[in-house]
């Protein structure tokens, strides 16, 4: 296990050189973006419409934070990791149209490992941190379709030293969250086993 301190935008490198278990932390920009915002991001490629802001190299945050608006500008009350599990189905074309090279959540994300490798890591932080996390957000720079609600809401957050992430699922296929599944799943089935012998 080996710690890195990554800044956004990511390279291919910065993905690729990651396994399976080790600890990142992130500074710069990364985009909250949950069910509403993938869906919108995939109908405007559909429509050939360019997006307003860049996921070259971008780390992708499945977030629905809470903020505070002062001013002109905004704060973060709240930005924990939210259900990655709903965002399955939309990230092999996210991933198809965009360099995302992170993405950020909790849970996981079934048989996800083929749909990333060679070109994005998907990074764990620890659910139940919303709180946490507003330390390591030093300034929300920008939103984007408000219209879809705070949560799902697309929030343009510059970190410093975010995490600990650990890196669930890595570029080369591996995939921690997998792995337990199926040692749980032999565990289940071996003592069932026993139980009808």
């Amino acid at each position: 296990m080996t710690e890195y301190h990554l800044t956004t935008p990511l390279n291919r490198d910065d993905s690729m050189e990651l396994r399976a278990g080790d600890i990142v932390y992130l500074s710069g920009i990364i985009y909250t973006a949950r069910d509403e915002a993938h869906l919108r991001i995939l109908e405007l490629n559909d429509e050939g419409k360019a997006l307003p802001f860049n996921l070259e190299g971008a780390a992708i945050y499945h977030c629905g934070p809470l903020m505070q608006q002062e001013g002109e500008g905004w704060r973060a009350v709240a930005a924990g990791p939210t259900t990655s599990a709903r965002m399955i189905d939309m990230t092999p074309a996210l991933l198809d149209n965009y360099t995302v090279r992170a993405i950020i959540g909790k849970g996981g994300m079934k048989d996800i490992a083929p749909v990333l490798k060679d070109r994005c890591v998907y990074l764990a932080y620890t659910g139940g941190c919303a709180a946490l996390a507003v330390d390591m957000i030093k300034d929300v720079r920008d939103v984007h379709w408000f219209d879809l609600g705070m949560p799902e809401a697309v929030w343009v957050l510059e970190v410093e030293e975010f995490g600990p992430l650990i890196v669930g699922v890595d570029a080369l296929g591996t995939d921690l969250f997998g792995e337990v599944m199926d040692r749980a799943g032999d565990s289940f089935t071996r003592k069932s086993s026993l139980r009808s012998d």
